[in-house]
């Protein structure tokens, strides 16, 4: 790690903690002990999860507002809290917010090394030309980015950041820490095949596209292979697709148990058969690694960004286009059905584990450092801003 600076922090800007964001700041503070790593929360609470914020000891965490103040996301609370740490490195999500960018312009004034992190990729919606213009704009002061897939950093390419200032492994999550909660063995360890059900981790809006999944539970079940299906999250549809689970006579097979914490999240995880990620749109799908790391299999559409370099078909899951309930129903019939497949599947899920684990994220904020660092020396200039 010669291109670091030793003792000058590296700051991580997020909206807000969750464990995800922890899992990633241990990882780097861990692997990297001579750099202090600090973690920058926006708000005290997040403004899309209920999820508890959390802390910990191997990184400083910095909260500046919380969602009832007058102005929590001020530019100026983040520039200060910023400045004052004197760090030589700055990762920002959320480029899109004009007080980010306010932020990252004056931060790479000050000779910081600027980083944006993001897990957006063109597919995900229709594209209008003079909005991607403007976002060009917003991506003006950052030397580099931290992507989730190869389609993430396909779309910054086109956003205009150098190829060779684009590191993977945004979206990368703790293996170790979600085994540990599961307190059980991956899969086909742990819970016997026939007890296991499908899951679904998502929030209830539409782009999550549950109802597609109960249709296709609705195809297994009059096919007689029934399989429990818990759904874990909350949200303004729950009402209506447990209104299309009765109608599709699941009312015995489905179960909501709305929103839960991550330790309950990886304790269902342990004891399904199989996630299923039917979204229409999805940036990454941060679920996925984390089944994989129980060893599951996992059902995805071909919107989610976590199937570039996580799932291959027929080996550790299935890629299912959103609109095929059929083509689901089928790929759940068959992990449902057959014992030797499934266990197949579910050990090539936890060997394929580690392309997910955070060791990524740390080795993407080294290739970031470095490029810039090496860049900086070859061209010993002020950055145009």
């Amino acid at each position: 790690m010669n291109h670091l600076a030793r003792h000058r922090p590296i700051i991580f800007v997020w909206e807000n903690f969750g464990p995800l964001h922890v899992d990633r700041c241990e990882a780097l503070a861990r692997d990297v002990p001579e750099i202090p790593v600090i973690g920058l929360e926006i708000l005290s609470r997040s403004s899309d999860y209920d999820w508890i914020s959390e802390s910990s000891n191997s990184f400083k965490k910095i909260t500046l507002s919380s969602p009832e103040e007058r102005d929590p996301w001020s530019p100026w609370k983040i520039i200060s809290a910023i400045a004052s740490n004197r760090p030589q490195a700055v990762f920002f999500c959320h480029y899109q917010r004009p007080e980010i960018l306010l932020a990252a312009f004056m931060v790479r004034a000050l000779g910081i090394k600027t980083f944006t992190m993001n897990d957006s990729k063109f597919d995900d919606y229709r594209r209008d030309l003079w909005r991607e213009a403007v976002k060009t704009f917003f991506l003006l002061p950052y030397q580099g980015a931290l992507a989730a897939s190869q389609r993430s950093a396909d779309y910054l390419r086109f956003l205009g950041i150098q190829r060779h200032h684009i590191a993977l492994g945004y979206d990368a999550v703790s293996v170790s820490r979600i085994r540990h909660l599961a307190n059980s063995a991956p899969a086909p360890g742990g819970e016997d095949f026939a007890n296991r059900h499908f899951t679904i981790v998502a929030r209830l809006i539409p782009k999550k596209n549950i109802a597609l999944a109960l249709r296709a539970l609705a195809i297994l079940a009059r096919a007689n292979k029934p399989r429990r299906l818990v759904i874990c999250g909350s949200g303004p549809l729950e009402s209506e697709l447990k209104a299309l689970s009765q109608d599709l006579g699941l009312s015995n097979l489905v179960e909501f148990k709305g929103f839960v914490q991550t330790e309950e999240v990886c304790r269902t995880l342990a004891t399904s058969l199989a996630l299923i990620l039917p979204s229409t749109e999805e940036q990454f799908g941060q679920v996925i690694p984390e089944a994989l790391s129980m060893g599951v299999p996992v059902l995805v559409s071909d919107n989610c960004g976590a199937r570039d370099h996580l799932v291959k078909t027929g080996i550790n899951g299935f890629v299912f286009e959103p609109s095929n309930a059929e083509g689901l129903a089928f790929f759940m019939r068959l992990l449902s059905s057959s014992e030797s497949t499934w266990t197949e599947m579910a050990k090539a899920a936890a060997d394929s584990a580690s392309l997910g684990d955070v060791g990524d994220f740390v080795n993407g904020v080294r290739q970031l450092l470095g490029a810039v660092s090496t860049q900086a020396k070859s061209r010993p200039r002020s950055p145009r801003l």
